[in-house]
């Protein structure tokens, strides 16, 4: 980093997300702190984002193909000039003072490459129950973990252009999980923080098919990479290990359900208290009836962990290619859309 005052660069990555691109635009050219520069890189969306970033004083890229949202990121760092680069989704709005508290950990803390926020507790726009578990759930365990992390996170989050260049571009063939192999390729270069002087509304999934797909999705490289992150100490873990087993458990043992009924209600009530922190947070925000809306949402997508994690371990033991990030094909991640 130069001496002096470090420059932003502002890099949004975008694929059909003309709902949210005001907001977010918004957001960012209301900071008390401005950007050098403000690039958006849309990935050949289909909808009216390139109109409405148009409207916009900042550099439009576009992608001649969809290409995934590590593709984006990359080409949006390759094209930008300034010390520091901060990567927000295009469904975030940040706080306006956002850029302000990345800059000042970065400069404060020479040994810290890489800062990210907190995802705030109210959604970006309240489509419903989901999204408001979705919100309080990503809320909830990112500030659990706040302090020097394992995990480094781009869709709220700022890294020095020397760390970004060393440790080399987010890989390009993962559509899922590429900040946690990011993360890994990271530990030991920098100091990596998680802080709650870094926030933004996220306007998240709201559909619990959609919910449940996407989780399902993203647990099928669970075993072949995403639990070796998960294992470092300090890494930022969305769900208790032991509730996700709980909840395995649970459903294995139901054919015992007319002998011994016992045991299937013995690990569900273990799933169910397996994180009291997050059920009293929940109950806090939203109150007992939504709590238990919570809590059964919570035990479907953890079940979706497992069901997928048990797929991507039978494909991992018929593919040799699958899981890898350094192979020609990794499976769920090069079949999903661009985020």
């Amino acid at each position: 980093m130069r001496l002096g005052k470090p420059t932003v660069s502002v890099i949004i990555p975008n694929y059909n997300y003309e709902k949210t691109l005001p907001a977010c635009l918004d957001a960012v050219f209301a900071q008390t702190l401005q950007p050098l520069e403000v690039i958006v890189v849309d990935d050949a969306s289909t909808d009216r984002s390139r109109e409405i970033i148009r409207t916009y004083p900042c550099r439009l890229i576009v992608n001649p193909g969809n290409s995934g949202v590590s593709a984006v990121r990359n080409r949006g760092a390759a094209e930008s000039r300034g010390d520091i680069l901060f990567f927000v989704d295009s469904d975030v709005a940040l706080a306006p003072d956002a850029l302000e508290n990345a800059v000042r950990i970065l400069t404060e803390d020479p040994d810290c490459g890489f800062v990210h926020g907190v995802p705030a507790a109210e959604p970006l726009f309240d489509d419903g129950p989901v999204e408001r578990y979705r919100v309080l759930h990503a809320h909830y365990f990112h500030r659990r973990s706040v302090g020097v992390v394992a995990s480094a996170f781009f869709a709220l989050g700022a890294v020095r252009r020397e760390v970004f260049e060393a440790v080399g571009p987010l890989n390009e063939r993962l559509r899922d999980s590429e900040d946690l192999e990011y993360s890994n390729r990271l530990h030991g270069r920098c100091r990596v923080r998680l802080t709650d002087t870094i926030t933004g509304r996220h306007d998240d999934a709201d559909s619990l098919r959609g919910l449940l797909r996407e989780q399902a999705r993203r647990a099928q490289l669970l075993i072949p990479f995403a639990a070796a992150h998960r294992a470092q100490k300090n890494a930022v873990r969305a769900h208790s290990m032991v509730g996700v087993l709980a909840v395995a458990a649970t459903v294995a043992t139901l054919p015992l359900i007319a002998l011994l009924p016992a045991v299937p209600l013995l690990f569900l009530l273990v799933a169910i208290a397996s994180d009291p922190g997050l059920s009293r947070f929940v109950l806090r925000q939203r109150g007992p009836a939504f709590l238990a809306y919570f809590t059964g949402v919570h035990f479907l997508v953890q079940l979706s962990i497992v069901l997928g994690a048990a797929w991507g371990g039978l494909r991992l033991l018929t593919d040799r290619g699958f899981g890898r990030p350094d192979a020609g094909r990794v499976g769920p991640a090069t079949e999903a859309s661009a985020r």
